[in-house]
Order: structure tokens, then sequence, then C-alpha cells
């Protein structure tokens, strides 16, 4: 069989991301993947597929609500759903061929089929075993069960995100189990399309370990949207029956039970690293506690082999992922990469969105660093305005007496695009004063961003 400079299990972000680097370094390379289309999760079934349903039922709740308010009068658009999965398909068509046209172009090779690794510097794909001088792994995630509770899921009745994205018909109702990203997303989706959907999350607040007062303030807006949410409980028991399923859950505040009927269960209660068939355990491969490969700098404990992306500890997120896949490739040619995990922004992708990076109060106030806060209404951004988006704020933080920013976190308007600009500001070691003195186009959302950290100069000082 072949032999490569390097070959990589999984075609996600993290596996063709590196893949397109590492032949760019002149690295032989070939990625294996047992789809039938390359991109991974992302493309497939997560990232790329959800941005498209939230867009098409985001403009059907912008026809309902603001169109007769903008003069644009006419019957409300009707949903067919057929044509509205038909879209989000030709959406991912779109992504997985223009990965697969990269491949060609850089001459990476795709190996089709489920990999495994017999032993060191050995990567099998059916019955063929090719040697590799360097083996990836880069297989993701897969979506994790409800802890402790008693749920089959089928993907039509009980569905994970991967079914919640092509269910046969839109659900009267929806029970989400887990108010996080996945869930929240989804979730919304379903209630624009007129869903009635209720979030039950086991902690007290959705979004666990974002900025409180954001987390707060996107659950309040979420449920102003018609999202029902069910705090402190923990699910028991899903059962499905012919048209329906019944959730039991226990409230944690005194243990009663309470068991709710749905059209449609969605369980989103995180995501676990996907390793099953690659042999890690017959070729000695150290795992953590929960799950994942361990590794220092991307190396296994076995030579040769290195882990990327949702298998490793971190945030499970394609852009950290294709970070990581670019530095393992730049490391195995030569040269010392690094990826600042400080810096890596977190987005959720309701109305409005959410977009954080670096630190919360929470965190501040736990380590005992003196701070500042610098606050700005999107109702004081005529842009917004504009465009019925005035929901939201955006939140700076900055040391006390270096005036360096610290964190950031914005819910409003094309919130996942503005928080790059403080990113940026963080990597070279900005302070507040020098976002507010840099000139921000108006009228524009980011304008909001100048004037959060122009309120850190006179902010408030916490300590």
């Amino acid at each position: 069989m072949a032999s490569y400079d390097v070959i990589i299990i999984g075609s996600g972000p993290g596996g063709y991301v590196c893949a397109i680097r590492c032949a760019q370094l002149g690295l032989k390379t070939a990625v294996v993947e047992g789809r039938d289309t390359l991109g991974g999760t992302c493309l497939n079934v997560g990232c790329i597929p959800s941005k498209a349903l939230l867009h098409a039922s985001h403009q059907l709740h912008e026809a309902e609500h603001n169109f007769a308010k903008m003069g644009l009068t006419g019957a409300a658009p009707k949903v067919d759903w057929d044509q509205m999965l038909a879209y989000k398909d030709d959406v991912i068509g779109q992504n997985t061929k223009g990965i697969e046209f990269l491949f060609k172009k850089n001459k990476v090779d795709w190996l089709k089929g489920w990999g495994s690794i017999p032993a060191a510097g050995k990567v099998q794909v059916g019955e063929d075993v090719h040697d590799a001088k360097h083996i990836i792994i880069a297989s993701g995630s897969e979506a994790a069960s409800i802890p402790g509770a008693e749920v089959t899921i089928d993907e039509k009745t009980v569905a994970t995100s991967t079914g919640a994205l092509e269910l046969p018909k839109i659900p009267k109702s929806m029970v989400v189990v887990g108010g996080g990203v996945i869930g929240l997303e989804l979730g919304s989706v379903y209630a624009r399309l007129g869903t009635e959907v209720t979030v039950i999350e086991f902690m007290d607040g959705i979004t666990p370990g974002m900025d409180l007062e954001v987390a707060r303030a996107l659950q309040k807006t979420l449920k102003k949207q018609g999202l029902n949410f069910v705090m402190g409980a923990a699910v028991q028991n899903v059962e499905t029956l012919k048209t329906k399923a019944k959730v039991t859950y226990k409230l944690r505040k005194d243990d009663s039970e309470v068991t709710v009927d749905a059209e449609t269960v969605l369980v989103s209660t995180g995501r676990k690293p996907f390793v099953e068939g690659l042999g890690l355990e017959a070729l000695g491969v150290e795992m953590t506690k929960r799950g994942q490969i361990a590794q220092n700098s991307f190396r296994t404990n076995i030579p040769g082999i290195y882990a990327i992306g949702d298998v490793i500890e971190g945030p499970m997120l394609a852009h950290k992922a294709e970070d990581e896949g670019v530095a393992v490739a730049e490391m195995i040619a030569g040269q010392h990469p690094h990826v600042n995990y400080n810096l890596i922004p977190g987005v959720i992708y309701t109305h409005p969105e959410v977009a954080t990076v670096g630190q919360t109060e929470e965190q501040l106030k736990e380590e005992g660093r003196a701070y500042k806060v610098g606050k700005f209404s999107f109702m004081g951004n005529g842009r917004a305005k504009a465009v019925f988006a005035g929901d939201g704020f955006v939140k700076l933080l900055a040391d006390a007496k270096t005036d360096r920013i610290l964190g950031c976190h914005v819910i409003g308007p094309a919130a996942g695009d503005l928080i790059h600009e403080v990113c940026v500001a963080m990597e070279f070691g900005a302070s507040a004063e020098d976002l507010a003195r840099t000139c921000h186009a108006h009228p524009t959302f980011s304008e909001a961003m100048r004037e959060a950290a122009m309120a850190c100069g006179d902010g408030p000082i916490h300590a």
C-alpha cells in the first residue's frame, strides 16, 4: 500500500485544515474519512446546516414581525419544510464539495473508509494498510446521552442534533434537554417555525461558564421569543410512545418529579470524543478520565501519533480544532507554532447572537484581580435600531491598573463577527484606550465595541 509523511484520521475542520497545511509544507498527505462527503460533523450535521436553518427561520421571523413596520406588506410566507431542508442540504453540498476541490488542488489523497491504527506507523482502511511517518487523530466527537437517565435515541421522536436537522416534519412541541449552545440554537429554529419549545437544564442558568450577566440577558430575550425554561431539573427518563415522548424530570430544589409530553425530544447535553474503532486501547494510547486522548503539545504517549480537536481537552469548537491542525502540521514540518488557548472566541448563533472571548467577571473576581467594566447598549447604536436589533450590549473588561483588555462579552447583532477586533487587540496586548482611540465607521454595529472601550475609561473599578 501507499506510504505517506502524514495520515490524518478524520476530515472535519481540524483534519481537513491540517491536511491542507501539511500539503502546503511539502508533506505527502492523506486523510481517512468514512462518510460519503468530507467536512466531518461540522459541515455535514453540525455548524453549517444549523446556521442555514437559523438563517431561514430568522427570515420567517422578520417577515412575520418586522416587514410590515418597514412598509413591506402582503401575505405572510408559508413554511415549505421540505424545501427548507433542501436548501440546507444544498448549503452542505457546496461546502463539502469545496473541501474536495481543495484536496485535489493541494494533492491530498482521500482514503475512503473508516480507519484504525493497528500499530505505530500503520493506518488500516478496510483491507488496506498504509504506512505513515506521522499519524494525526482528528476523529471529532459524537452527541452524549443524558447522564443517569434511561433514553433510547431514534433520531425522530428522540433526537440528537443530527436528527433535529432533518426531522420528517415540524413538531408541534419539543423538549430540549440541555441549555447549552446546541439546544438553544436548534430550539430557536423550531420556536420560530411555530413549535412550542421547552428547555430543561440541570444547572440554575443556561450556557454554564458564560459571563452571568450575558447569560441572564440571553435567557430573558429567548423567553420573550417564546422559549420556555425549566431550570435546576435533572431528567430521569425519556419514554418513547407511538406519537410522542414522555420526559420525566426531578427538580433539584425539592426532589419533586414532573412528567411532560412532547412530540419530539432533542437531547443536547454535550458531546464526547469519538474514538471508537481506532484501536487506541490495544495500541496503549493514554486516555484521560473524561475519555479524551492525553497529549502534550498534540503528541500522544506513542511516538509518531498525535491528536487534535474534539478528541483532546479544551472547548469542542471547530476553530479551535483548525488552529490545532495548523499547529501540528507546522510542528511536524519543523516549525515552532503556538495556539493561544486564552483567546479562542465562543459564539451562540441565536438572535441576538452572543460572542465571548477572554475572562468573565466571575473568573476575575475569583482570581482577586482588580478590573474595570465598560458597557454599551445596542439601543444606543443607530444602525442596530434601524434594523430592529437594539436588544443586547457590549461588555468589555480591562485591568484596573494597566488598562489591558482581559475579556469581552457581546450579546447583540453580528456579535460573532464583532468579537474578533477584540481577539486581535488582546493578541497584541492592547488596552481599552487603544480600542477606544481606533476610528470605527459610522453607522456600524462595531461602534458599540468602541463605545464600550470608551466607557472603560470612566467605568467602575471592581476589586
